[in-house]
């Protein structure tokens, strides 16, 4: 018999072997396949909250771990200064024993001498501010002194010392710098 001889037209539901499939085969089929997929969106969820969970931990530990770092960030220069305090110490135990001053004063220089090697270990350098032209990236002018042999802005005296983390400037060398002298002018006549 082919489907044109079927009196009831051809049915979709009937499978090869001649078994209808009804309405209640379908809806078990739909009805287990909603049920994977319910359990497969349930694990995608669960797994989407465990991840935003591991997430959020993973933040506050970097959190807790920068500011651990930025807390002991210092620990190595800590380190390495406490030798030269160690120094000093000796030298205020020795200057007050008494004696001539002499030793006190070669002690303290080779105290500033480690401390100077201690900030260099650790990147940190020393900006002397020698005679020259004056650099604002590099000093702070604290004084101007008029002065005809020298041209305007040019490093005369340095006050302190600069020093510079790496590339950064940390305090800039305080300077006085060369200014021109007062134009004095002619006595008004009344």
């Amino acid at each position: 018999m082919t489907a044109a001889d079927d009196p009831k037209g051809s049915d979709p539901a009937v499978g090869p072997a001649g078994g209808a499939e009804g309405p209640e085969s379908t809806v078990e089929q739909l009805t287990k396949q909603l049920a994977d997929k319910t359990a497969e969106a349930s694990r995608n969820w669960d797994l989407y909250l465990r991840e935003r969970a591991e997430t959020e931990n993973f933040k506050k530990r970097m959190q807790r771990e920068k500011s651990e770092a930025l807390r002991f960030a210092v620990e190595p220069l800590a380190r390495d200064l406490l030798p030269v305090i160690d120094n000093l110490e000796r030298a205020v135990d020795h200057a007050a024993a008494g004696g001539n001053g002499q030793p006190l004063l070669e002690g303290v220089r080779l105290v500033l001498k480690s401390a100077l090697e201690v900030l260099e270990r650790h990147g940190i350098t020393r900006i002397e501010a020698a005679e020259g032209p004056f650099d604002p990236s590099q000093h702070e002018a604290v004084a101007q002194v008029p002065d005809a042999r020298r041209q305007p802005n040019q490093i005369v005296q340095q006050f302190e010392p600069g020093y510079s983390l790496h590339d950064r400037l940390i305090r800039a060398a305080k300077v006085s710098v060369s200014a021109k002298p007062p134009v004095e002018s002619p006595p008004d006549d009344d």
